[in-house]
């Protein structure tokens, strides 16, 4: 095959170097006339999407040594200004590595569906032989021995781990910071928070220092950061992406899932992640291969339901509801059938369950470091706030606190025979001043506690169904939010369906880069 045939994305091997080498000098002269500190106009190779970059890699259009120095450059570049990127090894290593999987595509040895895709892997999962902090100083110079499930998933499908990407202390709070590392800045303003858990991916997505990334989520933490950076991200149901941890069979409401720029990019990354797994015996034993499939579908008729503020028990910041509220004409403008409604059921008592079994979960999870009087104080008062919520728990209120969760969840159940979606806002709030811990206060509410201003995503989570946040716009003072389409338990397909119409009829969301890129 000659490496000058075109793509079908239109791509020839001679327009690759032309677009990489061009804008690389571009960017050389944009950064000389703009001065010390201004970002410099990133490679073509780099603005590719996903699925574009996996067929130019394994067609031979453009080499994973090109990719990996375009992503490298690029990365140097840009995350100065944010801080997504953290634990970025070794450029020669890493280029040594890029050569390694163009010889297996020489070769002609079958490759994976992310064969030499520079990767960075959150810090709350171990990659074997990179730095693995969890954000937390008392793991500042662990170096991890073994891959997890997904990272092990992600590498056998040809990823390249350039890093880590940032995540707040013990994936504790929607805003990323830490000790460690510092401060992750919103890739639209970087006097903003970046969300969190998974701030440090999903900045990194918007800022294109990574084709794709991954990311967990408990309280909203694939779901806050990819509203706040306009990118999209799923929390899938429990299973569908198997995660060993020390307790298989009282799992976390924690999961793992896919993050991405548009949602054929976010499918992509799930059919790597999801499948059954023996060392985690509750995952799904169907695999990914169905997220490879078309997503396509007639989405007129489907009925959605709007919860915009649950009738106001989550607050939102003025303009939040109404650039929201907008989005949703572009459901209407589909066929769908939009009404406000959300599930019956006391939410303050839903709440305060939520805070139970978090710190039981969370808590338990770190009572160790607790108990160890080198440990503790190091531990962040959210940390200590969970442990010691924990420590207040019989194993009655556990129980108690379940079967709330699980009336919630037949309730959601319930609704869903009304209707085919639930859709809310992915935060209660704009992108708040990256120099605060949390928001202690919204529309005149004060916040109880360092999670109450993420309680429309934690009753989401509550539920066990599968979220995925999409952009809806911009607010005020041009700061994104994002929506979280939420279908019945087990079906990411049909939130993939909904979000990749909805994709398809807003037009240019996916196509506006943020402003640092110099697009």
């Amino acid at each position: 095959m000659s490496d000058d045939r075109t793509s079908d994305d239109g791509l020839d091997r001679r327009s690759v170097l032309r677009f990489a080498g061009g804008a690389v000098a571009g960017a050389a002269v944009s950064a000389a006339s703009a001065g010390p500190g201004a970002a410099s106009p990133p490679s073509e190779i780099v603005m590719w999407d996903a699925t574009s970059l996996a067929r130019a890699i394994q067609a031979r259009k453009v080499s994973c040594v090109e990719v990996m120095r375009a992503y490298l450059d690029h990365i140097d570049n840009v995350n100065p200004h944010v801080n997504a990127i953290v634990a970025l090894q070794d450029r020669g290593g890493l280029l040594d590595q890029a050569q390694a999987h163009d010889d297996q595509l020489t070769r002609r040895e079958p490759v994976g569906p992310l064969h030499g895709f520079p990767h960075a892997v959150k810090d709350l999962q171990p990659v074997k032989g990179v730095r693995f902090t969890q954000g937390s100083p008392i793991f500042r110079d662990v170096v991890a021995t073994a891959d997890s499930i997904p990272v092990e998933r992600m590498r056998k499908a040809g990823a390249i781990y350039v890093g880590k990407t940032n995540t707040p202390e013990f994936g504790l709070g929607s805003h990323t910071f830490n000790p460690v590392y510092g401060v992750t800045r919103n890739a639209w303003d970087q006097t903003r928070s970046a969300g969190g858990s998974s701030g440090g991916a999903a900045v990194a997505l918007a800022l294109r220092m990574l084709p794709v990334a991954d990311g967990s989520d408990y309280g909203g933490s694939l779901r806050n950061p990819a509203g706040w950076n306009h990118v999209v991200g799923f929390r899938t149901s429990a299973g569908r992406v198997p995660v060993h941890a020390k307790e298989d069979w009282l799992p976390s409401m924690g999961v793992t899932g896919p993050m991405a720029r548009n949602v054929a990019d976010l499918a992509l990354l799930l059919s790597v992640q999801a499948g059954y797994d023996a060392r985690a015996p509750l995952s799904m034993e169907s695999g990914g291969e169905q997220f490879r499939g078309s997503l396509g579908g007639d989405m007129r008729g489907k009925r959605i339901a709007w919860a915009g503020d649950f009738g106001g028990f989550t607050p939102c910041e003025p303009g939040v509801l109404e650039t929201c509220r907008a989005a949703l004409k572009t459901f209407e403008a589909m066929g769908c059938v939009v009404e406000e409604a959300f599930p019956d059921y006391p939410l303050e008592k839903l709440w305060q369950s939520f805070i139970r079994l978090r710190g039981w979960q969370q808590g338990g999870a770190m009572l160790a470091y607790y108990n160890d009087p080198a440990a503790r104080p190091l531990l962040k008062p959210e940390a200590v706030y969970e442990v010691e919520t924990c420590l207040k728990l019989s194993a009655a209120d556990v129980t108690a606190d379940s079967t709330v969760r699980s009336e919630w969840s037949q309730a959601v159940r319930r609704f869903f025979e009304r209707y085919d979606y639930l859709i809310a806002p992915t935060a209660q709030l704009f992108p708040f001043k990256a120099e605060e811990t949390w928001p202690h206060e919204i529309a005149g509410h004060r916040m109880r506690t360092y999670h109450e201003w993420m309680k429309g995503v934690c009753l989401v989570t509550m539920a066990g169904c599968p979220a995925l946040a999409v952009p809806a716009g911009f607010g005020p003072g041009n700061l994104p939010i994002g929506l979280q389409i939420v279908a019945p338990v087990q079906r990411e397909m049909a939130c993939l369906k909904l979000a990749a119409a909805y994709e398809a009829a807003a037009g240019q969301w996916t196509k506006r880069p943020p402003p640092l890129l110099n697009a």
